[in-house]
């Protein structure tokens, strides 16, 4: 008998080989003998992990304790990421929706062809349930990222939360906001505690975890269902699909969240820029960090 445990031929070719060893079987034969013996057409299976589980929870661990700290006290936790970047113009867009006939698209998604480009940044309320969105236009900065977080407390969170001095940040460790990017830091220090006084907590999720980001799950996957297969015609209407997403939750008593849009644009060209190892950067109004 053959060690062999896999095979990438259909039934109706192992089919033909036995025939030739002179085994008379047909196709759906092969299949539910197949069946039997417990084979099937599998996918790849995502289980190796890398690094130090360990380490890894009590990363999560040290997050929740934060969160938890932070609730205690009354002060402000937000959520914030970058979604990716969306061509405004006839293309198509992930998805199904109820029609009589398929809207038109382009035949390709070629950046020539497109308007523009929007970058949706989303900042995420856990402790409220509601969620804004800043769309640029040009590059997605660290600049761009803290400057929509600053206006986010200018315009709600110190309303929301107005006897509050400390701040707690959840991102990711890539992108804008990525734990290495000095630029990320240093807007920081000026924008937010500077010149707005706060004393700003920035907790980075593990690499590979950002799936677990309270924006991914609670706003950006509610936006991605709201403009599902409904092309990015020009920026009205990406703004108008971000404005009028909404979401019921089953209890009653929590309330429902709106994302706030504004066209906002960034002249700020990606940079390279120091890293650093603190997962965790508190910094106050004075200029340094704790």
């Amino acid at each position: 008998m053959s060690s062999r445990r896999w095979t990438h031929q259909t039934t109706a070719k192992i089919a033909c080989q036995l025939q030739r060893l002179g085994i008379r079987v047909g196709p759906r034969t092969v299949a539910r003998l197949l069946d039997q013996l417990r084979f099937s057409l599998r996918l790849n299976c995502k289980k190796i992990a890398h690094g130090n589980r360990a380490i890894r929870d009590q990363q999560f661990r040290h997050l929740t304790r934060l969160r938890r700290r932070f609730c205690r006290q009354g002060n402000p936790i937000i959520s914030v990421d970058a979604k990716k970047r969306e061509l405004i113009g006839d293309f198509k867009n992930p998805g199904r929706k109820w029609e009589r006939v398929p809207t038109p698209v382009n035949d390709h998604d070629f950046r020539s062809l497109a308007k523009g480009i929007a970058l949706p940044y989303g900042i995420y309320d856990p402790q409220a349930n509601r969620g804004s969105v800043f769309v640029g236009v040009s590059h997605e900065t660290s600049a761009f990222a803290v400057t929509s977080i600053s206006r986010w407390w200018r315009w709600e969170g110190r309303r929301r939360y107005p006897h509050a001095h400390h701040l707690l940040i959840l991102a990711d460790t890539g992108g804008s906001n990525s734990a290495s990017r000095g630029a990320w830091k240093d807007q920081i220090q000026h924008q937010l505690c500077d010149q707005l006084g706060l004393t700003v907590t920035v907790a980075h999720y593990p690499t590979g975890a950002s799936k677990y980001n309270p924006v991914e799950r609670r706003l950006f996957c509610e936006i991605a269902k709201r403009w599902a297969a409904e092309p990015l015609t020009d920026y009205p209407k990406t703004l108008h699909l971000i404005r009028t997403t909404t979401t019921t939750l089953a209890s009653e008593s929590e309330p429902t969240w709106t994302p706030n849009t504004i066209h906002s644009k960034s002249n700020h060209p990606p940079k390279g820029y120091a890293s650093s190892e603190s997962p965790d950067i508190p910094l106050s109004p004075s200029g340094t960090t704790r």
